[in-house]
């Protein structure tokens, strides 16, 4: 059967799953439909005619080189298609963004016939997406006299591709649609277990609201019903996207309620209109940007004040809220882009002038800031080349400096990455554009990231960044048939971009599947550095980590740049001594439970980042701090280290990486090399004092200082999802922090999961000494509930392997992971024992393996979300509840929550960790 046969059959396969024509992305079919369609007899020739012209991926897709080369040959006049003139041609590869299509409009624009080189030249002009071959190519027509290449680098100059675009509208009407009540995580928009189909985006499409298609339909109904209006997706008395970026959900969004984007182009919509409450998570909210999507923060509850502004409270003690205005589903209102208001008809009910920045309406009319920020690059590009100053056509870069006051942590590392500013000292507010170092890319956001770099037309990594990791670690549990359609042609697509690579195209090293988060903060080895990633647990121990969309990730790959403002920070300090039995996960609950208590509610980490001065902990206990505060909602988080730390912490880094190197995984250009050279250089910086680590000013200005008394912590933190609170908003919120003896002993506990990114070799080794103390105590190790545990990476592995505490762990388990093996199913049910689980995410993402349906787990992880790790059942909800290693494996032993004493017992003699809040001064 050919391979067009093939593309027809599976068709009528997606026919029922009521889904469309797949879009066109391979070499090889579209050269045999381009066969058909020169052959006017062939009868498949009308309907080749249909894909060719309105199914093919754009950008750097094999696909979208062959197209461009068949329009070239329609305008050369070297092939004839009725169907497709040489005006229709050119129209077709305007709409084909960059790269090979880039490549043929300038062959024709600086070519020998003028009257096709003028209409080569039109095109180009609405063109952004042009690297430096590109550029080159135009530079060196200008210098030899073409006043085609003149014109089209002065068209470039004025930024003409962005000045005539159409304006956005004044008004935009919309009619709401609340998709939930209290926080939405973007697991509703795109489910983790549907990560597998997030490149096939129609398919992905009937995933939104976690397969609800009654929920669908009612979207669907108030489009047919308001055919002028855009649904505006709203959280009601929560945040809108908590939990990770998820291009796919917005892009899942965008394609049941935004604008299309090209009508070539198929199922790649804009423009979503989304709102909470408590407006868009930090990450998510970037994400809309992309899009050129509108984010809103409602604030149609409001927490009630008594007279002296203390907050009203119920008797269960939670914030009285009242609510200002209606959002309920079906409410038509206005958005006022001029105003930068939100009307009810007539009546104003609240400003969103947050939502309307320059920046944004910028993204907006652009239709994304992928064409901003390459417009931007290009119009630079064409005044050095013109010798003029640039024209001020984009919005200027907001710059807040205020004279004497001093720089938070944040704050300096923007000043040392940013470009393009006044050379102004900046603060928070300032809009900038900074360089990255470090990027990392996650396996399954990686198939979009690599979609987006083909349809920016980015075919090799900046030389800006110092280092780049794609990993294999969500879909580590289960080496199924979609993962392996899937991850070796990703690996082999990110290898070949120039990033380090888990799995080796080429076979030369072991697959590796280790934690994303993980590798990245082993291969982060400068405190000053900015780190961007596909996952919203991109929180390192050195400089600052902002997790990221699949989009995003593809722009700093691409140009080594990011964009966004300097935010706020909050600080926070520790005082008071750590108790012998508590693990430093009970200090990340208690931090988040006191700010709360603090701020009388208020979440105050939301959005901004988090200052910790930690001091004394290296990096792996330090990153289980910078983890979590992607649930406590902060944009970001920093550790600030004592000078002795952060060489131990770099010692560490270095030799793992070395590790890496041994493995044979650094590349051609020495990449990882490069990393160890850098951490020596900054090792020797520090003891030698000529640069010391990274503090803040004692004048810093901050939104809040928190201190965490640590002498109140007395028992284990448990993060519940209180699953059955009567108020829904209340339920799957992280902020419901409880202590061990909150339940009794009597919980019962179904399984519990000893992985993920917030646990470390510590965590490990707390594990084995336990399960000897229990032997120790009990006589035998039983389990009354599964225990699945998920080391982070091989090197955690190796190392306890090489100690012992490896063989103490297979000892006590009834399964071992075996990589000559793996696994190709999903495990669906679980015995009471021990499982040792390949390094990698597993249960935490809920895309491969989960919790039976109704179960009470016990985790390390970071999700509590509904359905995440455990799906509910008709007669029971099931629960995440969140908690350290020790509480979490003494649960599996007990079959249900321990008491204080069971817990006390249990960890008797076991060094957790130490955590000594440092004596020394951690400002500048």
């Amino acid at each position: 059967m050919s391979i067009y046969k093939d593309y027809l059959k599976e068709i009528e396969e997606r026919k029922g799953q009521g889904l469309q024509p797949k879009p066109i992305d391979g070499a090889e079919l579209l050269s045999k439909i381009i066969e058909q369609i020169k052959d006017v007899e062939n009868e498949y020739r009308e309907e080749s005619l249909n894909f060719f012209i309105y199914n093919v991926l754009p950008g750097t897709t094999s696909a979208a080189g062959v197209k461009a080369k068949f329009l070239k040959e329609i305008i050369l006049g070297e092939s004839v298609v009725k169907e497709i003139t040489p005006s229709f041609a050119f129209e077709q590869l305007s709409h084909m963004k960059g790269g090979p299509s880039i490549k043929v409009l300038l062959d024709v624009a600086l070519g020998s016939d003028e009257n096709l080189a003028k209409q080569a030249a039109e095109v180009l002009k609405t063109q952004v997406f042009l690297y430096e071959a590109d550029t080159s190519r135009l530079e060196v027509a200008l210098k030899s006299g073409n006043t085609i290449a003149k014109d089209i680098i002065e068209s470039y100059a004025k930024a003409e591709f962005f000045t005539k675009l159409p304006e956005i509208d004044e008004t935009i009407d919309i009619v709401t649609y609340v998709a939930g009540v209290g926080d939405i995580s973007t697991d509703l928009l795109s489910p983790g277990g549907d990560a597998h189909s997030r490149s096939d985006r129609e398919l992905h499409g009937q995933c939104i609201f976690e397969h609800n298609k009654d929920m669908q339909k009612e979207v669907l109904a108030l489009k047919e019903q308001h055919p002028d209006k855009r649904v505006m997706l709203i959280a009601e008395k929560g945040t809108m996207g908590v939990g990770s970026s998820r291009m796919s959900g917005v892009n899942n969004v965008a394609l049941w309620t935004g604008v299309p984007f090209s009508k070539y182009v198929p199922f790649i919509n804009f423009a979503p209109v989304i709102a909470g409450t408590n407006g868009i998570a930090p990450i998510f909210l970037t994400t809309v940007g992309v899009t050129g999507g509108i984010g809103l923060d409602l604030k149609n509850w409001v927490i009630q004040k008594d007279a002296e502004g203390k907050t009203i409270r119920d008797e269960d003690g939670e914030p009285v809220l009242k609510e200002m205005y209606s959002v309920k589903t079906g409410t038509v209102l206005t958005i006022n882009t001029k105003e930068k208001k939100l009307y009810h008809g007539k009546i104003e009910l609240k400003d969103i002038s947050a939502a309307f920045t320059p920046q944004k309406m910028e993204f907006m009319k652009a239709g994304g800031s992928y064409a901003v920020v390459f417009g931007k690059k290009l119009q630079t590009f064409a005044c050095k080349t013109l010798g003029i100053d640039v024209p001020q056509v984009y919005a200027t870069s907001k710059e807040v400096s205020i004279e004497g006051q001093g720089l938070t942590a944040v704050e300096k590392i923007f000043n040392k990455n940013a470009v393009g500013t006044s050379g102004a000292t900046l603060h928070a507010g300032s809009y900038v554009r900074a360089e990255v170092n470090i990027v990392g890319s996650q396996d399954t956001t990686g198939l979009m990231t690599s979609q987006e770099l083909e349809m920016m037309a980015a075919t090799v990594i900046s030389p800006i960044v110092d280092g780049a990791y794609q990993s294999g670690c969500h879909t580590a549990s289960v080496w199924d048939d979609k993962s392996k359609a899937n991850i070796p042609r990703l690996m082999s697509f990110m290898n070949d971009f120039g990033l380090i690579t888990g799995r080796d195209p080429k076979g030369k090293y072991f697959p590796m599947t280790d934690v994303i988060h993980k590798v990245l903060n082993d291969i982060t080895v400068g405190d000053w550095d900015i780190i961007i990633g596909g996952d919203s647990h991109t929180r390192m121990s050195k400089g600052v980590a902002f997790g990221a969309d699949s989009g995003t990730v593809a722009l700093a790959l691409a140009t080594g740049e990011a964009s966004m403002p300097i935010p706020e920070s909050v600080k926070v300090t520790f005082k008071g001594q750590m108790k012998s039995y508590m693990d430093f996960r009970d200090v990340v609950h208690a931090t988040q439970q006191q700010m709360l208590q603090q701020f009388g509610g208020e979440n105050v980490f939301q959005g901004r980042v988090i200052e910790v001065h930690i001091g004394t902990l290296t990096s792996d206990e330090a990153f289980t701090f910078t983890d979590w505060t992607a649930e406590m909602k902060a944009k970001a988080s920093i550790c600030i280290s004592e000078d002795d730390t952060l060489i131990e912490s770099l010692e560490i880094a270095k030799g793992r990486i070395q590790i890496m190197i041994e493995k044979g995984m650094d590349n051609a250009k020495g990449v990882l090399q490069g990393l160890v050279d850098k951490a020596e250089t900054r090792i020797t910086e520090l003891k030698t004092g000529i640069k010391p680590s990274l503090r803040p000013d004692a004048d810093a200005k901050y939104h809040a200082e928190v201190v965490i008394d640590l002498d109140e912590i007395a028992e284990p933190m448990i993060a519940d999802p209180d699953v059955n609170n009567e108020d829904v908003s209340k339920r799957y919120t992280h902020d419901n922090i409880r202590p061990l003896s909150y339940y009794g002993g009597t919980k019962k506990v179904d399984l519990g999961f000893v992985g993920s990114c917030m646990v470390h070799k510590g965590d490990m080794k707390i594990l084995a000494q336990m399960l000897k103390n229990v032997e120790a105590q009990n006589g035998k190790v039983e389990f009354k509930a599964p225990l699945v545990v998920a080391p982070p990476t091989y090197n955690i592995v190796d190392e306890l392997k090489a100690e012992g505490d490896w063989d103490v762990l297979v000892k006590y388990s009834g399964f071992e992971f075996d990589d000559s093996a793996p696994k190709g199913l999903a495990r669906t049910k679980y015995e009471n024992m021990l499982y040792l689980e390949r390094p990698g995410c597993n249960l935490c993402m809920g895309n491969q393996e989960k919790a039976e349906p109704g179960d009470t787990v016990m985790a390390t992880s970071t999700r509590l979300f509904q359905g995440r790790v455990v799906k509910d059942t008709g007669e029971k909800k099931g629960e995440s509840l969140l908690s350290s290693t020790p509480v979490v494996v003494l649960s599996t032993i007990l079959g249900r929550t321990p008491t204080m004493a069971e817990y006390e017992a249990a960890v008797d003699g076991i060094v957790l960790t130490k955590f000594k809040p440092s004596t020394k001064q951690l400002v500048r």
